[in-house]
């Protein structure tokens, strides 16, 4: 029997995001298994860091700062990258906000900052990896960072919710249309997973009440994500298209 081989040796993943978070800890990954990365982001020198990180063990990366909801500088960048770095193999729309308000205190430019980012941004960017690899006639991996909050209500974070499981449809609605191409499109809905940005509410009593409540009592960390999302980036999910894969840990059971 040959085991299905998660190598990503030579191929090209441009990832949004990557200045914090489950970003980063992709650009890592990804960058072990053999991928030269295209790190991207608005922090020009958290990118400079992560490139200089990835180079000192081996690895090849491209910086590339742009904000994502600017629809210009996306393609711009995708450039680039094809230009200096070669065709993308693997898109990751990781970029996200989310603002917690009560549902009729949410402002118009409340509703337009997490879905232009969480919504369009990942839309109109996989709409321009696409169109290259159909043009080249190559296969190739969109991945899109939706979230367990897809299909579970979130007190206070409607147009996040609302945006997630929107990713989820298209991530669906993609991968019907662009399966003649050989183009596999798929979605991770991670669960609460520790970064920076969390750190300090989990470390918290409220945070530990939390955390309790849950089925495995415990919170996720950035790297419990590496294993799906070599397996949606690599060669072992040549059978995968169209899913949105829950990875909670059962956080959500009991919702």
């Amino acid at each position: 029997m040959t085991l299905p081989s998660f190598d990503l040796s030579g191929k090209v993943c441009f990832i949004t995001g990557t200045t914090s978070g489950l970003g980063r800890q992709f650009a890592l990954c990804m960058s072990e298994a053999g991928a030269k990365v295209v790190i991207t982001g608005r922090r020009k020198e958290r990118l400079e860091a992560l490139a200089e990180e990835i180079r000192a063990a081996g690895g090849t990366a491209h910086p590339i700062a742009f904000d994502v909801t600017d629809l210009d500088a996306a393609a711009a960048a995708v450039t680039e990258a094809e230009e200096k770095v070669g065709p993308i193999w693997c898109l990751v729309n990781n970029s996200g906000v989310t603002i917690m308000k009560a549902a009729q205190k949410h402002t118009q430019d409340d509703y337009d900052a997490v879905m232009d980012t969480n919504l369009r941004a990942p839309f109109y960017l996989s709409q321009e990896v696409a169109k290259r690899m159909i043009d080249r006639g190559a296969p190739g991996r969109i991945i899109n960072i939706s979230s367990m909050h897809a299909d579970v209500e979130l007190k206070g974070g409607i147009t996040y919710c609302m945006s997630k499981a929107a990713v989820a449809m298209m991530t669906q609605c993609m991968a019907l249309e662009w399966a003649r191409y050989g183009i596999r499109v798929n979605a991770l809905c991670p669960g609460y997973i520790r970064t920076e940005i969390n750190s300090e509410y989990y470390d918290s009593e409220k945070g530990q009440q939390d955390i309790k409540g849950w089925p495995m009592r415990r919170i996720g960390k950035d790297t419990d994500l590496n294993g799906m999302l070599l397996l949606l980036a690599s060669e072992a999910g040549d059978f995968v298209t169209g899913s949105a894969l829950k990875i909670d840990d059962g956080q959500s059971l009991g919702f």
